[in-house]
């Protein structure tokens, strides 16, 4: 993995890392924003994805990441 830019713990699945810096993500509910390490957005993009796709064990595995490894963002973007 490219480890230069991958900061924070192993996701619970494969991701595509897109970012080589910190970005702000906003909940599309509420409009809160928080930033997120690259590897957070790549784990993010998943459950959104999974979430669409009613993938809802994949989905299930990126939200226990989250809480575990970044809970105030969880309870911004996903709770």
């Amino acid at each position: 993995m490219e480890n230069d830019i991958l900061k924070g713990p192993n996701p619970p699945f494969e991701v595509e890392i897109m970012d080589k810096a910190p970005v702000e993500v906003a909940n599309p509910f509420s409009g809160q924003k928080v930033m997120l390490e690259p590897i957070a957005v790549a784990v993010y993009d998943c459950i959104k994805g999974a979430e669409m796709m009613e993938d809802y064990d994949l989905m299930q595995k990126g939200i226990d990441w989250f809480i575990e490894h970044y809970p105030k963002e969880y309870g911004v973007l996903l709770d």
